[in-house]
C-alpha cells in the first residue's frame, strides 16, 4: 500500500450506550421537512410524494457536549433537534421488513444551520452546502441499540440556556426510519456507517455565542453544545 502524502484525519464515530467500542461514520443524510409545522414556519410545505435530502460531512460531526465557535459566514445560526438512527446491516431497494432489520441505533441529534447562507441557496436555486454542511454542525449524542428503544410517539424538544424552544413528538414526522430507509435505499446501497437525521420539528432559531442548547429524546441519551464566540 502506498503512503500517504499527509496523515489523514481519524475516522469519526459516535458512541453507543453501554460499550467501549464506537459506531464509525462514513455518510451522514438528513431529511427535509419531515414536520408539517417546521415546513410551513420556513415558508414551505411537505412533500407527501416522498422524502427529499442533503448531506453533511462526517470531517463537520462532532460529539454532544462539544463546545464549539460561531461559524463565520453568518449572521443567523440556528439550531436543530433531530431524531437520528444509524444502519447495520448493508440494504439496496429495501422491503419494508428489510429496511427494519437494517436499523442499528437510535439516538439524538443536532442539525446546525447557517440560516442566511441556506436562504441564499434558495433564493438562487442553488445548493444548501454553505448553510448546512458546516464545520462542527452536525452533532451526536451517544446512541442506543435498536433492541434498546421503543420508538413510538416519543417527546422531541430543544432548549437554549434553559428557555424551552422546540417541543414536539416523534409522532409528528412525516416519514418514519423505515419508510426513509425503504425510499433511500432505491438511490444508494446503504449499510453500516450511514446515519440518518430525520428532520427537525417547529420552533427552531438563531443562536449566538456564549449560549449553551439542550435537547432530548424521552428513552435516549440527551444532546448539548455550547457555542463560544469566532476565531
Amino acid at each position: 500500500m502506498s503512503e500517504y502524502l499527509f496523515e489523514p484525519e481519524q475516522v469519526f464515530g459516535i458512541e453507543f450506550v453501554g460499550e467501549a467500542a464506537i459506531y464509525p461514520i462514513r455518510r451522514i443524510f438528513c431529511v427535509g421537512r419531515n414536520y408539517v409545522a417546521h415546513a410551513a414556519e420556513m415558508g414551505g410545505e411537505v412533500d407527501r410524494e416522498a422524502p427529499w435530502y442533503f448531506t453533511k460531512s462526517p470531517a463537520n460531526a462532532v460529539l454532544s457536549g462539544a463546545e464549539v465557535a460561531y461559524p463565520p459566514g453568518t449572521s443567523n445560526y440556528h439550531h436543530e433537534m433531530e431524531l437520528a438512527f444509524s444502519l447495520g446491516a448493508d440494504v439496496f431497494r429495501a422491503t419494508k421488513d428489510e429496511a427494519r432489520a437494517a436499523i442499528f441505533g437510535y439516538g439524538c441529534a443536532l442539525d446546525m444551520t447557517r440560516r442566511d447562507r441556506q436562504q441564499d441557496g434558495k433564493d438562487h436555486r442553488r445548493p444548501w452546502d454553505l448553510g448546512k454542511d458546516v464545520e462542527n454542525a452536525a452533532v451526536f449524542a451517544p446512541m442506543t441499540r435498536v433492541e434498546g428503544v421503543e420508538l413510538a410517539e416519543q417527546r422531541i424538544w430543544l432548549s437554549v440556556d434553559g428557555e424551552i424552544r422546540q417541543d414536539a413528538d416523534l409522532g409528528e414526522m412525516v416519514w418514519s426510519p423505515v419508510e426513509i430507509i425503504e425510499h433511500l435505499s432505491r438511490y444508494y446501497h446503504l449499510g453500516p456507517g450511514d446515519v440518518v437525521m430525520t428532520g427537525t420539528p417547529a420552533g427552531v432559531g438563531a443562536v449566538e455565542p456564549g449560549q449553551v442548547i439542550t435537547g432530548g429524546i424521552d428513552g435516549l441519551t440527551p444532546i448539548s453544545l455550547q457555542l463560544v464566540s469566532p476565531e
